[in-house]
């Protein structure tokens, strides 16, 4: 068999790294023919004229589609930095917004949050509670009771019954001013004890007296640290920690009626209900002091009402 040609020697050796990654992948070093057989069917293969048709393979930037760069130890060609079998996942590959050919999705719903665009059972349940807590429930169905007869209006028309008032303006209001100060005095005392924070305001100075605040703001205060469960019901009467905030609020009147003077004059019966309200208050709080000023207070106003009371029946 003739020799190769010096020219088509220097071909072959560019020409053999230029092999399949998938040949490259299970061997790093190609083995050499080791039968006469391969070495025939290789020069042959390599000694091809037509070989030299193709002047684009003898370019060092020739690349074949899906081969692996030249080998180091190839003439003619620089040195190439990455190795001759690369990792699997050197591209980051395995990644799913990396692997070639996959799409994105740009439309704006993939842009909403999970929480917005799934909503939860349970989000559904309390979104749909707010809406039908804030619509009007009479627009939907509904119903009207039958009118009742002439005999039961009539009895319900006639004139109220008179209410009597014995205290006089001046009496009233310095009951109700002495109610609202000792409540003050309370709440301030309760506070103190307990430890319990204050929330300072800008418009308002910090509070070193009862008289600092208000009656209303007390009962404001309370309720916060009620409901935000600042206030162990170990503090109130009989761990009453649900009913704190309705005592509270039946004693709001009391500040009413005690800095708005021009309303006009209540009852006897209305003087002594708020004067018992703060009762109550004192007794939830366990202040036995203000209960002791309170009680007191509500039998000395109950004798002057029954005293007004016979004097008016003598003088008829």
């Amino acid at each position: 068999m003739s020799p190769v040609p010096e020219r088509f020697t220097d071909e072959r050796s560019m020409i053999r790294p230029l092999m399949s990654v998938e040949t490259v992948s299970r061997s790093a070093v190609p083995k050499p023919p080791t039968s006469s057989f391969e070495r025939n069917a290789s020069a042959f293969s390599f000694s091809s004229p037509s070989i030299s048709t193709w002047p684009a393979m003898a370019s060092p930037d020739y690349r074949p589609s899906g081969s692996m760069p030249p080998s180091r130890s190839s003439p003619g060609f620089e040195r190439n930095p990455l190795p001759a079998v690369l990792p699997p996942d050197t591209y980051g590959w395995n990644q799913d917004l990396q692997t070639p050919g996959c799409s994105l999705d740009l439309s704006p719903s993939a842009f909403v949050p999970p929480s917005v665009s799934s909503p939860s059972g349970s989000h559904e349940k309390g979104h749909s509670q707010r809406r039908s807590a804030n619509r009007d429930v009479f627009s939907g169905p509904h119903q009207f009771l039958d009118k009742p007869s002439l005999d039961l209006i009539t009895p319900q028309d006639r004139e109220l019954p008179h209410v009597p008032t014995n205290l006089f303006v001046q009496e009233q209001d310095s009951l109700l001013s002495q109610v609202n100060d000792r409540l003050s005095q309370c709440a301030f005392d309760f506070i103190a004890r307990y430890h319990f924070p204050i929330p300072l305001e800008a418009d308002k100075r910090p509070v070193q007296v009862p008289s600092d605040r208000e009656w209303t703001e007390w009962v404001y205060l309370l309720k916060k640290l009620a409901t935000k469960r600042r206030i162990p019901a170990r503090v109130l009467y009989n761990g009453q920690i649900k009913q704190l905030v309705t005592v509270l609020e039946n004693s709001l009147e009391m500040r009413h009626a005690a800095k708005h003077q021009s309303r006009p004059l209540k009852d006897d019966r209305n003087v002594l209900q708020l004067i018992s309200a703060g009762f109550q208050v004192a007794k939830i709080l366990k202040d036995a002091a203000c209960m002791e000023f309170m009680d007191r207070l509500y039998l000395q106003t109950e004798a002057i009402i029954r005293d007004r009371k016979a004097n008016l029946r003598s003088l008829t």
